[in-house]
C-alpha cells in the first residue's frame, strides 16, 4: 500500500501523538502505584520559641520499598526540601506519629516547614506549614552615668538604657545610698520609662559623705543593672566672717556655690567698706559694698561687690581656697561645651532672682549663678535680677583693667572681656589642689 505525501504526515503525527499519550499514561501510573509511593502527612506546631519549636507528623504509608529517612525541612523561603535544613530520622518500616525540634532559629522571622521521607523511589513531602518564631525577650542593658556634678547637699545622678531587651521598659531609674550594692541596700528613686538618658538630682544629701549609684531598668523579663559608681560630697567651706557655703564639684575643679559675702581677709583684717560714691569712684586700693549699700536685702543671696584691688591682695577666699583665674573660668567653661551654652548650666533656674525669661536655665552642675548686678565705677550701682558679673584675678592691663565673665538673663553664654579694676563685681572661689 502505498500513501500520499499528506496522508503519511498526517500518519506520522497521528503515531507521535498516541505514543505520547501512552508514555504519559505509563508515568502517571507508576506515579500513582500505591505500592511505590510513600504517603506522609505534616502535623502541627507547637512550643515556639524565639530561637526553637516542635513539630510533629505522621507516615500514612511507608510503601513496599520501606523508607530509608524521613523528618522534617525548613526554611525562610516557601516550599523548602531536604536540600535546605532538616531533621534525619533515619530509616523506618511502620507508620505512625514522629515529631521532631528546629532549633538555631532566628527571632521575629517566618518559617515554613515540610514533613519528608525518602526512599528508592525518590522523595515525597506532606503539606507546608509556616510559623513565626518570637521575639528573644531579655533584661534591658543600662549603664549608670559617672556623677561629675556634684555639691556638698546635692548631685545629678542618672543612667542610659541602651537596649529594652525586645519589651518595653516600664521602670527606670537609680538605688542610692551610702553603702555598696545600693540595689540591695539604698533608696530605689523611679525617674520615668522607656529606652535612652535619664537623670535627677538628689538632695539633702550629707557633705563629705561618699554615694553609691546603680541605675536599673526593667521590663517583663525582669530587671537590669547598670554598674555601681561612687562620689563623694564636698565639705562647706566658712569665710572668716562665719559665714558657710556651699561647694560644688565640676569636672576637676570645686567651687563655692553661692557669692562671696566676707567683709575680712583670710587674715582677718577688715576690707575698707566704701559706701559713698565719690569715695568709690577715687579707689586704687581695696573696697566693697552692697548692692544699692542695701545688706539687709542684698547681701545673702547675691555677696558682696568687691574691687579688682580687693581680688588682687590674694586674701579674700578662705584658706585653701582662691579667686579664680581667667584660664581657671575657661576649663569650667570649656568643660560644658564651650561658652556659648555654659552659661545655662551655670545659671540659676527660674524667675524668683533671674528676670523673665532666664533664657536656657538648667543649672544642671549646681552651680547656682545669681544675676548680682554691679557698682559703676562712678558709684552707682546696676542691672540686679538682669546680669551676673565675676572677677578673675588676672589683669589684662597692669594699669587699668582686669579679665571678668558675665551671664545674662536672656541667653545661655558666658561672656568673657575685660573691664576697669574700679568696678565691683561678685565674686566666686576655687579650691585650691
Amino acid at each position: 500500500m502505498f500513501f500520499s505525501e499528506n496522508k503519511f504526515s498526517h500518519f506520522a503525527v497521528y503515531l507521535t501523538i498516541t505514543m505520547l499519550l501512552s508514555l504519559s499514561l505509563l508515568l502517571r501510573c507508576k506515579k500513582l502505584d500505591p505500592e511505590r509511593v510513600v504517603k506522609i502527612k505534616t502535623g502541627s506546631i507547637t512550643d515556639i520559641s524565639y530561637n526553637s519549636c516542635s513539630v510533629d507528623g505522621t507516615i500514612l504509608d511507608i510503601s513496599k520499598n520501606g523508607i530509608d529517612q524521613y523528618g522534617f525541612c525548613w526554611a525562610v523561603t516557601q516550599n523548602p526540601t531536604i536540600e535546605n535544613d532538616k531533621t534525619q530520622f533515619g530509616a523506618k518500616n511502620s507508620t505512625g506519629n514522629f515529631s521532631g525540634n528546629l532549633t538555631g532559629l532566628s527571632p521575629n522571622t517566618i518559617y515554613y516547614v515540610k514533613a519528608y521521607a525518602t526512599n528508592s523511589q525518590g522523595t515525597c513531602y506532606g503539606s507546608q506549614l509556616s510559623f513565626t518564631t518570637l521575639l528573644n525577650i531579655t533584661i534591658p542593658t543600662v549603664t549608670t552615668t559617672d556623677v561629675t556634678t556634684f555639691t556638698s547637699t546635692s548631685a545629678t545622678v542618672g543612667g542610659n538604657v541602651t537596649s529594652d531587651g525586645n519589651a518595653t521598659v516600664t521602670d527606670h531609674g537609680v538605688y542610692w545610698g551610702t553603702s555598696q550594692n545600693p540595689e540591695s541596700t539604698g533608696t530605689k528613686l523611679q525617674i520615668g520609662s522607656g529606652t535612652g538618658t535619664f537623670s535627677t538630682s538628689l538632695s539633702g544629701l550629707s557633705p563629705n559623705t561618699t554615694y553609691y549609684v546603680k541605675a536599673y531598668a526593667t521590663n517583663s523579663q525582669g530587671t537590669g543593672y547598670g554598674n555601681e559608681v561612687s562620689f563623694t560630697t564636698t565639705s562647706t567651706v566658712t569665710d572668716i566672717d562665719g559665714n558657710v557655703y556651699n561647694t560644688v564639684t565640676i569636672g576637676t575643679q570645686v567651687w563655692m556655690a553661692e557669692n562671696l559675702k566676707t567683709t575680712k581677709y583670710n587674715d582677718n583684717t577688715s576690707i575698707p567698706l566704701v559706701t559713698d560714691n565719690t569715695a568709690w569712684a577715687a579707689l586704687t586700693t581695696s573696697g566693697y559694698c552692697w548692692y544699692n549699700n542695701d545688706a539687709a536685702t542684698y547681701k545673702a543671696t547675691y555677696g558682696a561687690l568687691y574691687n579688682w584691688h580687693t581680688v588682687n591682695t590674694g586674701k579674700l577666699c578662705p584658706t585653701g581656697w582662691h579667686v579664680p583665674t581667667d584660664a581657671e573660668w575657661t576649663t569650667l567653661t570649656t568643660y560644658l561645651g564651650g561658652e556659648g551654652v555654659a552659661g545655662g548650666k551655670l545659671k540659676e533656674t527660674g524667675t524668683a532672682h533671674w528676670i523673665s525669661p532666664n533664657t536656657g536655665a538648667t543649672n544642671e552642675t549646681g552651680f547656682t549663678a545669681l544675676p548680682g548686678g554691679f557698682r559703676d565705677y562712678n558709684g552707682p550701682c546696676y542691672y540686679i535680677g538682669s546680669y551676673g558679673l565675676w572677677w578673675s584675678s588676672t589683669e589684662y592691663s597692669t594699669t587699668s583693667s582686669a579679665w571678668r565673665r558675665t551671664m545674662h538673663y536672656d541667653n545661655t553664654s558666658v561672656l568673657r572681656d575685660y573691664f576697669d579694676k574700679r568696678l565691683g563685681f561678685s565674686v566666686r572661689c576655687v579650691r585650691d589642689f
